[in-house]
């Protein structure tokens, strides 16, 4: 069976933002998106949140644009 002729696959939202190890804390995932990245002098911190919604753009726009692909999300 395949998919029906002009169905559209709905993405879901973003229910979880990690970050994997090797990052080089170039500040890019703060730059695009400072709601939900925090870089200190050594590490970049995944702000808790219950709700990404709001946030889905910037965080694929910073995982896109992560020099080192780290930044994970589901």
């Amino acid at each position: 069976m395949g998919a029906r002729k002009g169905a559209r696959e709905v993405p879901m939202a973003i229910s979880k933002v990690w970050i994997e190890e090797g990052c080089i804390v170039c500040n890019a995932c703060e730059d695009i998106c400072p709601d939900v990245f925090e870089v200190t002098d050594d590490i970049c911190i995944v702000k808790e949140s219950e709700d990404y919604k709001n946030f889905e753009d910037g965080i694929i726009e910073a995982a896109e644009s992560c020099p080192v692909e780290v930044i994970k999300y589901e």
